[in-house]
Protein backbone atom coordinates (compact mmCIF):
# COMPACT_ATOMS: atom_id res chain seq x y z
CA UNK A 1 0.00 0.00 0.00
CA UNK A 2 1.56 3.51 -1.18
CA UNK A 3 0.34 5.72 1.11
CA UNK A 4 1.84 9.50 2.52
CA UNK A 5 0.44 11.60 5.03
CA UNK A 6 0.56 14.95 6.39
CA UNK A 7 0.41 15.64 9.84
CA UNK A 8 -0.78 18.34 11.74
CA UNK A 9 -0.61 19.19 15.35
CA UNK A 10 1.97 16.26 17.37
CA UNK A 11 3.80 15.17 20.28
CA UNK A 12 6.90 13.73 22.30
CA UNK A 13 8.93 10.64 24.64
CA UNK A 14 11.14 10.32 27.40
CA UNK A 15 12.24 7.25 27.36
CA UNK A 16 14.47 5.37 29.41
CA UNK A 17 16.40 2.45 28.26
CA UNK A 18 16.77 -0.45 30.04
CA UNK A 19 19.78 -2.19 30.85
CA UNK A 20 19.19 -5.01 29.20
CA UNK A 21 18.49 -3.02 26.17
CA UNK A 22 21.89 -0.91 26.47
CA UNK A 23 23.46 -4.50 26.90
CA UNK A 24 22.39 -5.73 23.56
CA UNK A 25 23.06 -1.78 21.94
CA UNK A 26 26.47 -2.40 23.04
CA UNK A 27 27.05 -5.88 21.76
CA UNK A 28 25.61 -5.09 18.29
CA UNK A 29 27.62 -2.16 18.09
CA UNK A 30 30.62 -3.84 18.30
CA UNK A 31 30.01 -5.89 15.80
CA UNK A 32 31.42 -5.35 12.16
CA UNK A 33 29.37 -4.83 9.09
CA UNK A 34 31.56 -7.19 7.58
CA UNK A 35 30.77 -9.88 10.42
CA UNK A 36 27.10 -9.17 10.06
CA UNK A 37 26.92 -9.66 6.71
CA UNK A 38 29.18 -12.48 6.13
CA UNK A 39 27.15 -14.56 9.06
CA UNK A 40 23.81 -13.76 7.34
CA UNK A 41 24.92 -14.45 3.95
CA UNK A 42 26.95 -17.71 4.86
CA UNK A 43 30.21 -16.59 3.00
CA UNK A 44 32.84 -18.78 3.06
CA UNK A 45 36.47 -17.89 3.84
CA UNK A 46 37.38 -17.93 0.45
CA UNK A 47 34.58 -15.50 -0.79
CA UNK A 48 35.04 -13.39 2.32
CA UNK A 49 39.20 -13.19 1.35
CA UNK A 50 37.77 -12.04 -2.09
CA UNK A 51 35.57 -9.22 -0.42
CA UNK A 52 38.59 -8.10 1.36
CA UNK A 53 41.26 -7.78 -1.13
CA UNK A 54 38.84 -5.98 -3.65
CA UNK A 55 37.89 -3.92 -0.40
CA UNK A 56 41.77 -3.31 -0.03
CA UNK A 57 42.16 -2.30 -4.19
CA UNK A 58 39.14 -0.21 -4.86
CA UNK A 59 38.81 1.60 -1.40
CA UNK A 60 35.62 0.74 -0.70
CA UNK A 61 33.76 -0.78 2.33
CA UNK A 62 33.36 -4.31 3.58
CA UNK A 63 29.50 -4.12 2.29
CA UNK A 64 29.96 -2.27 -0.89
CA UNK A 65 32.89 -5.07 -2.10
CA UNK A 66 30.33 -7.72 -1.11
CA UNK A 67 27.54 -6.17 -3.43
CA UNK A 68 30.06 -5.49 -6.43
CA UNK A 69 31.05 -9.16 -6.17
CA UNK A 70 27.50 -10.31 -6.30
CA UNK A 71 28.06 -12.10 -2.61
CA UNK A 72 25.40 -9.74 -1.18
CA UNK A 73 23.06 -6.97 -2.26
CA UNK A 74 22.22 -3.37 -0.94
CA UNK A 75 19.07 -4.64 0.83
CA UNK A 76 22.18 -6.71 2.75
CA UNK A 77 23.87 -4.14 3.56
CA UNK A 78 20.79 -1.93 5.10
CA UNK A 79 20.22 -4.45 6.69
CA UNK A 80 23.90 -5.58 8.22
CA UNK A 81 23.62 -1.51 9.17
CA UNK A 82 20.07 -2.02 11.05
CA UNK A 83 21.57 -4.41 12.76
CA UNK A 84 24.67 -2.62 13.64
CA UNK A 85 22.94 0.28 15.33
CA UNK A 86 20.10 -1.91 16.88
CA UNK A 87 17.23 -0.70 14.28
CA UNK A 88 14.35 -3.10 14.51
CA UNK A 89 14.35 -3.93 10.57
CA UNK A 90 13.82 -7.46 8.40
CA UNK A 91 15.33 -7.46 5.13
CA UNK A 92 13.65 -8.98 2.43
CA UNK A 93 14.09 -12.84 2.47
CA UNK A 94 14.98 -13.04 6.71
CA UNK A 95 11.31 -10.76 7.06
CA UNK A 96 8.32 -12.31 8.00
CA UNK A 97 6.34 -8.99 8.55
CA UNK A 98 3.10 -8.49 6.26
CA UNK A 99 3.83 -5.62 4.02
CA UNK A 100 1.25 -3.04 5.42
CA UNK A 101 3.77 -2.73 8.22
CA UNK A 102 5.95 -0.56 6.27
CA UNK A 103 8.43 0.59 8.71
CA UNK A 104 9.19 -2.51 9.92
CA UNK A 105 9.28 -4.22 6.36
CA UNK A 106 10.28 -1.14 4.32
CA UNK A 107 11.69 1.53 6.87
CA UNK A 108 13.80 3.26 4.07
CA UNK A 109 10.87 4.29 2.16
CA UNK A 110 9.23 7.68 1.98
CA UNK A 111 6.04 6.09 3.48
CA UNK A 112 7.89 4.95 6.92
CA UNK A 113 9.50 8.24 6.93
CA UNK A 114 6.58 10.14 7.19
CA UNK A 115 5.45 7.87 10.03
CA UNK A 116 8.67 8.63 11.67
CA UNK A 117 7.68 12.40 11.15
CA UNK A 118 4.11 11.76 13.13
CA UNK A 119 6.18 9.57 15.96
CA UNK A 120 8.11 12.76 16.07
CA UNK A 121 5.46 15.15 16.25
CA UNK A 122 3.51 13.21 18.73
CA UNK A 123 6.50 12.76 21.12
CA UNK A 124 7.03 16.78 21.20
CA UNK A 125 3.13 17.34 21.72
CA UNK A 126 1.99 14.00 24.47
CA UNK A 127 5.29 12.57 25.99
CA UNK A 128 7.85 15.55 26.25
CA UNK A 129 5.99 16.53 29.72
CA UNK A 130 6.78 15.14 33.11
CA UNK A 131 3.67 13.09 34.40
CA UNK A 132 0.87 10.25 33.14
CA UNK A 133 1.56 9.64 29.79
CA UNK A 134 -2.18 9.36 28.13
CA UNK A 135 -2.89 6.13 26.12
CA UNK A 136 -3.47 7.47 22.55
CA UNK A 137 -6.82 6.29 19.92
CA UNK A 138 -6.47 6.23 16.41
CA UNK A 139 -10.40 7.25 15.30
CA UNK A 140 -11.61 7.56 11.66
CA UNK A 141 -15.02 8.86 10.60
CA UNK A 142 -15.70 5.81 8.00
CA UNK A 143 -14.28 2.02 6.97
CA UNK A 144 -11.75 2.37 4.65
CA UNK A 145 -9.93 5.45 5.86
CA UNK A 146 -6.66 3.49 6.56
CA UNK A 147 -7.36 3.91 10.12
CA UNK A 148 -5.79 0.79 11.36
CA UNK A 149 -3.01 0.88 8.73
CA UNK A 150 -2.08 3.85 10.35
CA UNK A 151 -2.22 2.41 14.23
CA UNK A 152 -0.43 -0.47 13.43
CA UNK A 153 2.83 1.30 11.50
CA UNK A 154 2.32 4.06 14.02
CA UNK A 155 2.87 1.93 17.21
CA UNK A 156 5.49 -0.14 14.93
CA UNK A 157 7.59 3.02 14.19
CA UNK A 158 7.38 3.82 17.80
CA UNK A 159 9.07 0.49 19.14
CA UNK A 160 11.96 1.38 17.07
CA UNK A 161 13.08 3.66 20.32
CA UNK A 162 14.11 2.33 23.55
CA UNK A 163 11.18 1.37 25.67
CA UNK A 164 7.75 -0.90 24.91
CA UNK A 165 4.79 -0.16 23.18
CA UNK A 166 1.55 -1.66 23.23
CA UNK A 167 -0.50 -2.07 20.77
CA UNK A 168 -4.50 -2.82 21.68
CA UNK A 169 -7.08 -3.54 18.71
CA UNK A 170 -10.15 -2.00 21.02
CA UNK A 171 -11.65 -2.62 17.45
CA UNK A 172 -14.27 -5.12 18.16
CA UNK A 173 -16.75 -5.06 15.04
CA UNK A 174 -13.98 -5.56 12.18
CA UNK A 175 -10.58 -6.24 14.06
CA UNK A 176 -7.68 -6.47 11.60
CA UNK A 177 -4.51 -5.76 13.87
CA UNK A 178 -3.97 -10.20 14.75
CA UNK A 179 -4.12 -10.63 10.70
CA UNK A 180 -1.05 -7.95 10.51
CA UNK A 181 1.01 -9.17 12.83
CA UNK A 182 -0.55 -13.06 12.55
CA UNK A 183 -1.00 -13.26 15.71
CA UNK A 184 -4.00 -15.84 17.35
CA UNK A 185 -6.84 -13.73 18.87
CA UNK A 186 -9.01 -17.17 19.50
CA UNK A 187 -7.33 -17.49 23.30
CA UNK A 188 -8.12 -14.37 24.56
CA UNK A 189 -7.65 -10.48 24.21
CA UNK A 190 -9.03 -7.11 25.04
CA UNK A 191 -12.66 -8.41 25.14
CA UNK A 192 -11.92 -11.48 27.19
CA UNK A 193 -10.94 -9.05 29.75
CA UNK A 194 -13.44 -6.60 29.71
CA UNK A 195 -15.81 -9.36 29.77
CA UNK A 196 -14.27 -10.96 32.90
CA UNK A 197 -13.14 -14.34 30.95
CA UNK A 198 -9.59 -13.14 30.52
CA UNK A 199 -6.73 -16.05 30.09
CA UNK A 200 -3.26 -15.56 30.73
CA UNK A 201 -0.94 -14.23 28.31
CA UNK A 202 -2.93 -12.41 25.94
CA UNK A 203 -0.63 -9.76 25.47
CA UNK A 204 1.66 -10.89 22.77
CA UNK A 205 5.37 -10.23 21.78
CA UNK A 206 5.89 -9.71 18.28
CA UNK A 207 9.08 -11.65 17.45
CA UNK A 208 10.72 -9.44 14.31
CA UNK A 209 10.39 -5.76 16.78
CA UNK A 210 11.17 -7.32 20.45
CA UNK A 211 10.28 -3.51 21.95
CA UNK A 212 6.30 -4.17 20.40
CA UNK A 213 3.91 -5.95 22.20
CA UNK A 214 0.35 -6.53 20.80
CA UNK A 215 -2.99 -7.25 22.79
CA UNK A 216 -5.61 -8.36 20.14
CA UNK A 217 -9.27 -7.77 20.43
CA UNK A 218 -10.23 -11.94 21.17
CA UNK A 219 -13.36 -13.54 20.35
CA UNK A 220 -15.67 -10.46 18.89
CA UNK A 221 -18.14 -9.88 21.54
CA UNK A 222 -22.28 -9.46 20.47
CA UNK A 223 -21.95 -6.02 22.83
CA UNK A 224 -18.88 -4.51 22.11
CA UNK A 225 -20.35 -0.61 23.39
CA UNK A 226 -21.54 -2.08 26.13
CA UNK A 227 -18.09 -3.77 27.16
CA UNK A 228 -15.89 -0.45 26.26
CA UNK A 229 -18.18 1.63 28.47
CA UNK A 230 -17.61 -0.69 31.55
CA UNK A 231 -15.17 1.11 34.16
CA UNK A 232 -12.82 -2.36 33.55
CA UNK A 233 -10.95 -0.51 30.55
CA UNK A 234 -10.37 2.72 32.13
CA UNK A 235 -9.00 0.64 35.07
CA UNK A 236 -7.04 -1.66 32.62
CA UNK A 237 -5.30 1.07 30.43
CA UNK A 238 -4.58 2.95 34.04
CA UNK A 239 -2.43 -0.46 34.95
CA UNK A 240 -1.17 -1.01 31.38
CA UNK A 241 -0.14 2.85 31.39
CA UNK A 242 2.18 1.87 34.65
CA UNK A 243 3.93 -0.89 32.04
CA UNK A 244 4.27 0.17 29.33
CA UNK A 245 6.15 3.72 27.74
CA UNK A 246 3.88 4.40 24.56
CA UNK A 247 0.44 2.55 23.92
CA UNK A 248 -1.60 2.93 21.05
CA UNK A 249 -5.11 1.72 20.08
CA UNK A 250 -6.87 0.99 17.09
CA UNK A 251 -10.74 1.38 17.24
CA UNK A 252 -13.86 1.02 14.84
CA UNK A 253 -14.92 4.03 12.48
CA UNK A 254 -17.63 6.39 13.98
CA UNK A 255 -19.98 5.56 11.13
CA UNK A 256 -20.23 1.78 13.06
CA UNK A 257 -21.01 3.03 16.30
CA UNK A 258 -19.14 5.62 19.44
CA UNK A 259 -16.62 3.23 20.17
CA UNK A 260 -13.96 5.07 19.40
CA UNK A 261 -15.26 7.98 21.13
CA UNK A 262 -15.50 6.23 24.25
CA UNK A 263 -12.50 4.64 24.08
CA UNK A 264 -10.56 8.24 23.38
CA UNK A 265 -12.07 9.29 26.59
CA UNK A 266 -10.56 6.28 28.55
CA UNK A 267 -7.34 6.55 26.39
CA UNK A 268 -6.70 10.77 27.58
CA UNK A 269 -5.68 11.52 23.52
CA UNK A 270 -7.09 11.06 20.41
CA UNK A 271 -5.52 11.36 16.75
CA UNK A 272 -8.08 11.60 13.68
CA UNK A 273 -7.09 9.87 10.68
CA UNK A 274 -9.44 10.98 6.87
CA UNK A 275 -8.99 9.69 3.82
CA UNK A 276 -8.26 12.51 0.75
CA UNK A 277 -11.34 12.77 -1.51
CA UNK A 278 -13.08 10.39 0.52
CA UNK A 279 -14.36 11.77 4.11
CA UNK A 280 -16.87 14.07 4.06
CA UNK A 281 -16.32 17.49 5.93
CA UNK A 282 -19.72 16.99 8.08
CA UNK A 283 -18.50 13.71 8.91
CA UNK A 284 -15.08 14.71 10.72
CA UNK A 285 -16.76 17.50 12.33
CA UNK A 286 -19.20 14.91 13.51
CA UNK A 287 -16.33 12.90 15.02
CA UNK A 288 -14.52 16.08 16.08
CA UNK A 289 -17.59 16.84 17.78
CA UNK A 290 -18.50 13.80 19.55
CA UNK A 291 -14.72 13.47 20.64
CA UNK A 292 -14.71 16.93 22.38
CA UNK A 293 -17.90 15.72 24.55
CA UNK A 294 -15.37 14.04 26.91
CA UNK A 295 -12.23 15.12 27.92
CA UNK A 296 -10.13 13.53 25.43
CA UNK A 297 -7.70 15.63 23.76
CA UNK A 298 -7.24 15.42 19.98
CA UNK A 299 -3.62 15.63 19.48
CA UNK A 300 -3.61 15.89 15.49
CA UNK A 301 -5.19 14.79 12.40
CA UNK A 302 -3.69 12.80 9.88
CA UNK A 303 -4.86 13.17 5.81
CA UNK A 304 -4.34 9.73 3.98
CA UNK A 305 -3.37 10.72 0.73
CA UNK A 306 -4.34 7.41 -1.30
Amino acid sequence: MNTNFHASRFSSVQDNASSDFQETQQLSSERSIGEIISEANKLSTDQIEQILVYQKDNGVRFGEAAVALGLANSDDVLWALAQQFHYPYASEGKNSLNPELVVGASPFTLQAEAFRTIRSHLIMKIYSDEGPRPAVAVLSPDSGDGKTYFAANLAVAFSQLPGRTLLIDADMRNPRIHELFNLSSRSGGLSSILSGRAASKVIQSVKELPNLFVLPVGPTPPNPLELLERPALGLLLRELKTKFDRIIVDTPALSLGTDGPVIAAKCGAALVVARQNQSRVPALQNLVRTVKMSSAKIVGAIVNEY
